[in-house]
């Protein structure tokens, strides 16, 4: 794909993505993607054929903006300790400040509104969501390993439930700072997650 290309499929999904955070996947048109974008009719259907073929793209394109984040996190955490513990609690006071940094409220995730509307959509886009959720699972998951294999636990727990505590916490502080138009109660929901593993792992 030659840059111009490139950079036309680009404007398309960022503004395809922007209008549908705001008003959903099916209340958004084809017509009103094209007209946000400054393109031609024309022009979408040579990217995308159809509106399934726009959320594949768009819900792939979100997933990897994520992990391209959370790789960068991790990875600068870990290059400041070698304690799995402290490589998590890093990861996540990071994190935070990458979220209260936003000049702006947090968007919304593409993953909740595709979730919200799984009946309006083809399945093959609500599995590559799920796909997108395991995979924030899984990163946490294994990390909440290693540090099971340091550290004993305060209290037992099912490592598949806490890895996906991260996602419920994050979901629903974005919820939260749409709905009161402020990245403070996100932060402080990732805040608190942290401060959890801090005391399941603190000595009894």
């Amino acid at each position: 794909m030659n840059q111009r290309a490139a950079s036309t499929q680009e404007r398309i999904l960022s503004e395809a993505e922007r209008l549908i955070l705001g008003q959903g996947f099916a209340n958004t048109s084809i017509d009103e993607i094209v007209d946000a974008a400054a393109i031609t009719k024309s022009g979408f259907f040579y990217h995308y054929p159809g509106k399934t073929d726009l959320a594949r793209a768009l819900v792939q394109r979100f997933l990897q903006k994520d992990a391209d984040i959370f790789d960068a996190l991790f990875e600068r955490a870990d290059s400041l300790t070698d304690d799995p513990l402290q490589q998590l609690l890093i990861f996540l006071k990071l994190f935070s400040e990458l979220m209260e940094s936003l000049e702006e409220t947090h968007p919304g995730c593409l993953v909740v509104t595709f979730t919200y509307e799984s009946h309006l959509i083809e399945p093959e886009i609500v599995e590559l969501v799920r796909q997108g959720v395991e995979s924030w699972e899984t990163m946490i998951r294994q990390r909440l390993e290693r540090i099971c294999s340091r550290y004993a636990p305060r209290s037992e727990f099912n490592p598949v439930d806490l890895a996906n505590m991260f996602t419920a916490t994050v979901e629903g502080g974005i919820v939260l700072s749409r709905l009161f138009q402020t990245n403070r109660h996100l932060v402080e929901q990732i805040l608190l997650y942290r401060h959890y593993l801090q005391m399941l792992f603190s000595p009894a």
